[in-house]
C-alpha cells in the first residue's frame, strides 16, 4: 500500500469515513488533516454503529497510531465526548495522538458562529455552529490558541494578554456577547490542559521521521469536500479549510513528496447540507426518495440533505483541483429499485443558451444554470451482497464506466452498502 490522502469529492457527506475504515486496515499511521467537529463521519462494524467528528475514524483498529494533525480546529468538549463514548465500547485509545500545533476553539468562537448564523439574512451560509469559521479567522490573524499554549504558562499568559481585549471589545460591542476575564479563561484552559495531557504528541516530529523512515504506511483523512473547500468550493458557501489533496500537505505535518495517491470519495448521486448553489438539485418525488432510501441526514446536525442527480461538471473540476488519481464511488446500492438514472454532463445558462461542460466558479450565476441530463438504465435487482466487479449487472457496470469515461478518472472502489464487507475494489 502506498501513502493515501482520502478526500471528499463532493459536498461532503461522501462516505469518506467508510473508504478510510476500509485504508485503514493496511495502514500504520492515520492523520486527520483539516476541519473540526462540523464533519460527521459514519462507520458501521461488527454490527455498531460508529459516528466520529474528530478522532480519525482508523480508532477503531488495534496497534494503529491516529494522529489529529496541526490543521484541525478542536471543540475541546466535543473530543472530551468522543473520547468518552469510545471508552464506553471499549475501545484501545493508546494510539490517539493530538498535535500540539492544532488549534482550539474556544467558547467565544461557538458563540460568535451561533449569533452570525441566527442573525444573518441574505448571507446565510448554513453552518453547525460548532465555531469552526471564527476558530479558523483568528488562527489566520494570528490571535488563536493553540494546544502547545496549555502547557506553557507564559505563552499563555502573554497571548491571552493580547487576545482578551480584542476579543472583549468585539464581544461586547459588535455581538452584544458576554465578555471573558483572564480567570475564567486559565481556568478553562487549565481544564483544557487535563483533557488533552494523554494525547498530545510533543515529539511529533521525530514520530513523522520514523514513520517516513521505516516507509510505514501513511492515510490521511480529509473531512467535508472538494466543494466546500474554501479556496475552490462555491465561495462564500464553504468552509474554512482545504479539503483538497493539496490540504493533507499543510495540515499533517508531512510535505507534498510523501503522497503517492489521492483517492476522491463520491455517492453515486449528490447531496449537500446548508446553503449554496446546487445545479442538480432535486425538489420533487425523486428527491425525496433518495433522501429516504440513502438515509440522507446530517450527522453532526440531523438535517435532511438536499438530494439531487450525479454531476459530472462538479466531479470533473474535482478531480482536477482535489488532484484525484482514482474515485471511490459510494451507495450506488441506492439505485437497485430505480428503472431510470440520470447523469448531468453539462450545464445550460436558461438565459443565453451557453452550454458549460467545465465547472462554472462564479455561484451567482448558477441560479440561471439548468442541468443537462443524459439518462441510464437501472438494474433493479440487489447488489447488496456483490463482491466482484464482473458479477454487478450489466446496466450498473455501464453506468460505471460511463462515469469513468465522462471523468477521465478510473473507480478504483464500488461501496454497495454501508458495512466494511460491502466493498468491491477493482
Amino acid at each position: 500500500m502506498s501513502n493515501k490522502v482520502v478526500i471528499g469529492a463532493q459536498w461532503g457527506d461522501e462516505g469518506k469515513a467508510k473508504i478510510t475504515d476500509l485504508l485503514a486496515q493496511d495502514a500504520d499511521l492515520i492523520i486527520r488533516y483539516q476541519g473540526g467537529c462540523n464533519a460527521g463521519h459514519t462507520v458501521v462494524a461488527h454490527g455498531k454503529t460508529f459516528k466520529f467528528h474528530l478522532i480519525p475514524s482508523g480508532i477503531l483498529y488495534k496497534g494503529k497510531t491516529c494522529l489529529i494533525g496541526n490543521g484541525t480546529v478542536i471543540l475541546p468538549e466535543y473530543f472530551e465526548q468522543e473520547i468518552e463514548g469510545l471508552k464506553k465500547e471499549n475501545i484501545d485509545l493508546s494510539g490517539l495522538k493530538v498535535s500540539p500545533l492544532a488549534t482550539i476553539t474556544m467558547p467565544w468562537h461557538t458563540e460568535v458562529d451561533g449569533y452570525s448564523e441566527d442573525n444573518a439574512k441574505k448571507g446565510k451560509i448554513g453552518t453547525t455552529k460548532k465555531g469552526i469559521g471564527p476558530t479558523y479567522t483568528d488562527k489566520m490573524a494570528r490571535i488563536a490558541l493553540k494546544i502547545q499554549d496549555l502547557y506553557s504558562p507564559e505563552a499563555l499568559n502573554e497571548k491571552l494578554d493580547v487576545i482578551l481585549p480584542l476579543k472583549n471589545k468585539q464581544l461586547k460591542e459588535v455581538y452584544g456577547l458576554k465578555t471573558y476575564s483572564k480567570e475564567e479563561v486559565l481556568a478553562l484552559c487549565d481544564k483544557y490542559a487535563k483533557l488533552f495531557e494523554p494525547y498530545v504528541c510533543f515529539d511529533w516530529q521525530e514520530m513523522l521521521q520514523n514513520f517516513k523512515r521505516e516507509n510505514k504506511k501513511i492515510l490521511f483523512e480529509g473531512a467535508q469536500g472538494v466543494m466546500l473547500d474554501v479556496d475552490f468550493g462555491t465561495y462564500p458557501f464553504v468552509t474554512s479549510s482545504n479539503p483538497v489533496g493539496g490540504g493533507a500537505a499543510t495540515g499533517s505535518g508531512y510535505g507534498p513528496t510523501v503522497i503517492n495517491e489521492v483517492i476522491g470519495v463520491a455517492k453515486a448521486y449528490v447531496t449537500r447540507v446548508g446553503e449554496g448553489p446546487f445545479v442538480t438539485e432535486l425538489t420533487d418525488e425523486t428527491g425525496d426518495r433518495i433522501r429516504e432510501v440513502g438515509h440522507e441526514f446530517g450527522v453532526t446536525t440531523g438535517r435532511p440533505r438536499r438530494c439531487g442527480w450525479f454531476d459530472a461538471v462538479t466531479m470533473k473540476y474535482a478531480c482536477l483541483v482535489g488532484g484525484l488519481t482514482s474515485i471511490a464511488l459510494t451507495k450506488i446500492d441506492v439505485f437497485d429499485r430505480f428503472d431510470e438514472i440520470k447523469l448531468c454532463t453539462a450545464y445550460k445558462d436558461t438565459r443565453d443558451g451557453k452550454i458549460y461542460t467545465s465547472y462554472p466558479t462564479d455561484v451567482y450565476i448558477h441560479k440561471y444554470l439548468e442541468p443537462v441530463y443524459e439518462s441510464h438504465k437501472g438494474w433493479g435487482v440487489d447488489i447488496t451482497g456483490i463482491r466482484k466487479y464482473e458479477d454487478l449487472p450489466l446496466n450498473a457496470r455501464k453506468y460505471l464506466e460511463r462515469l469513468e469515461e465522462v471523468l477521465a478518472t478510473p473507480i478504483s472502489i464500488v461501496s454497495v452498502g454501508p458495512d466494511r464487507e460491502q466493498t468491491i475494489c477493482k
